[in-house]
């Protein structure tokens, strides 16, 4: 018996921008397909699906039951967000075979703290957000960690090869390919005042406009 969680959906024949309707009735719209499964549309509860989602992580293996036909194992594969408010706007379902493997795209979560962030300033900089990974859908995993403890100096830097791998997922993605660093603070230049200019007048200038300055003032006889 399956321990996934179960979803109910249910064919949809609206397509297009009266979508809009159906997420002002507080339904979502969505797709299934994969496997040679022709991309068929449905639409699923909008609350049912946000408690699915506050309960389980990306790529999240779910029981998707359409109408009376057969609950099947379906990956969320995507969904697409209000860019301000974050609220579902669509949801893409891929079918899968538990027993063949599939790649698919996995978050990267940063953990530990940086010596070069908490002791020298230094901004902690994300070069990748995923990586592809290979597994049975039952193994690929919600996303993959980071220690960037190691990064102590600005010129760390840590690569795929550093990711705290499960055992049975392949990384897809090169091990060379970098994720993270630190950048070191930005130096503020402080302004320089002007200097007052002095002008230096040799010796033997300095003596002759002294005496000339003495002659035009002296009583005429």
């Amino acid at each position: 018996m399956s321990t996934r969680p179960e979803l109910v959906a249910h064919h949809r024949a609206i397509t297009g921008k009266a979508v809009a309707q159906l997420r002002r009735n507080g339904q979502l719209p969505a797709v299934v397909y994969g496997h040679g499964h022709a991309s068929e549309a449905l639409v699923v509860d909008a609350r049912e699906f946000d408690q699915l989602r506050r309960h389980t992580g990306r790529n999240a293996l779910v029981d998707l039951k359409v109408d009376d036909e057969r609950a099947q194992p379906v990956m969320v594969y995507g969904v697409q967000e209000h860019p301000v408010t974050r609220r579902p706007l669509h949801v893409d379902f891929f079918l899968v075979k538990m027993t063949e493997e599939m790649t698919v795209d996995v978050p990267v979560v940063m953990n530990g703290e940086s010596y070069a962030v908490s002791k020298l300033g230094g901004t902690l900089l994300h070069l990748l957000d995923t990586v592809k990974v290979r597994a049975l859908p039952a193994d690929v995993p919600s996303a993959l960690e980071l220690d960037v403890t190691p990064l102590e100096t600005f010129e760390a830097m840590l690569h795929v090869s550093d990711l705290q791998v499960p055992e049975r997922i392949t990384i897809v993605t090169d091990a060379d390919e970098p994720l993270a660093r630190v950048q070191p603070p930005r130096v503020e230049e402080v302004p320089v005042a002007a200097e007052e200019v002095v002008e230096v007048v040799p010796e033997g200038e300095a003596a002759a406009e002294a005496a000339a300055g003495e002659t035009e003032g002296a009583p005429a006889e």
